[in-house]
């Protein structure tokens, strides 16, 4: 699978890009002091393309600290398990995902598209092939909780900030310094909601696809989460980098997506009192919330 070079899109913050089309998912690799850390690590197709990229900027024989994971879903989980062990480093998740660790097919975490596809399909596969196919997604030996306040070891400056509703335990990852934030799924710049936006990549501010998604209202709760840090440029998973208006149009999002607007001629409240509503939810630390 073809891995893009690495493009630096703020100081330390490198974007690549695992795939081409609908099927990309983007990766960054962070410096963080002398040390350096991988957010997401793509497909598991991209493994290698990706090692090989991540040598290209850091030099031969150089490799992350740790592995930082937004979500397990296989296009940003994928490559996790084959980089962690020829690195031989750890990947942390938020707790919640932990049961997703072992590659197992989870009925209370599942989403549509696992629901009308995915388990129909493995029930019809044998035994033998479904262990198989379980195995390969299995990072329940290199996996680790991220902290409760969401602080990664040896990588100092970043913390982990709670968002589920794409999974249960997904997380976006927040540089305060510079008010930098990785979003993984929990918001896009892509519409992969829309025929239009997956055939077309074209730019759109969007929540994460519905189908892949456990739930949706509490993904959009987490758009108003994240809106409330008041990030000034915006990582996706899906999409290119914005840095432009973030914080409305974050904010825009979330109220359109949450019905907060006029509704049969009447108002859902006066802006200002329906963002302190929303403004509330904001986790004080980390994952604390």
């Amino acid at each position: 699978m073809r891995v893009s070079e690495a493009r630096e899109i703020a100081p330390g913050v490198f974007l690549l890009t695992a795939g081409t089309g609908p099927m990309a998912s983007n990766l960054y690799l962070v410096k963080s002091g002398a040390a350096w850390m991988l957010v997401d690590a793509g497909w598991a197709g991209s493994a290698q393309p990706v090692r090989a990229a991540v040598e290209r900027l850091l030099g031969p024989g150089a490799t992350p600290v740790l592995i930082a994971l937004t979500h397990i879903h296989p296009g940003h989980s994928g490559g996790a398990g084959a980089l962690s062990r020829l690195w031989q480093l750890p990947v942390y998740v938020h707790p919640a995902e932990l049961p997703m660790a072992a590659g197992k097919y989870v009925p209370e975490f599942s989403m549509p598209l696992d629901r009308w596809i995915i388990a129909p399909l493995m029930r019809l596969v044998s035994a033998r092939r479904r262990r198989g196919i379980e195995a390969g997604g299995d990072i329940s030996d290199v996996v680790r909780p991220l902290g409760p306040r969401g602080e990664l070891p040896g990588v100092p400056g970043w913390v982990a900030v709670s968002a589920p509703g794409h999974t249960p335990g997904h997380v976006a990852y927040w540089r305060s310094g510079d008010r930098v934030l990785i979003t993984g799924d929990a918001v896009v710049t892509v519409n992969l909601n829309s025929l239009q936006g997956i055939l077309l990549g074209r730019p759109d501010l969007a929540g994460p696809p519905r189908y892949t998604t456990w739930n949706w209202r509490t993904a959009m709760e987490s758009i108003a989460v994240l809106a409330g840090l008041g990030p000034a440029l915006l990582a996706p998973g899906h999409g290119q980098p914005l840095g432009i208006a973030v914080v409305p149009r974050l904010r825009g999002l979330a109220a359109r997506r949450q019905g907060l607007r006029r509704r049969s001629g009447q108002r859902a409240g006066a802006p200002k009192a329906v963002w302190e509503r929303l403004r509330r939810r904001l986790p004080k630390r980390g994952l604390q919330q």
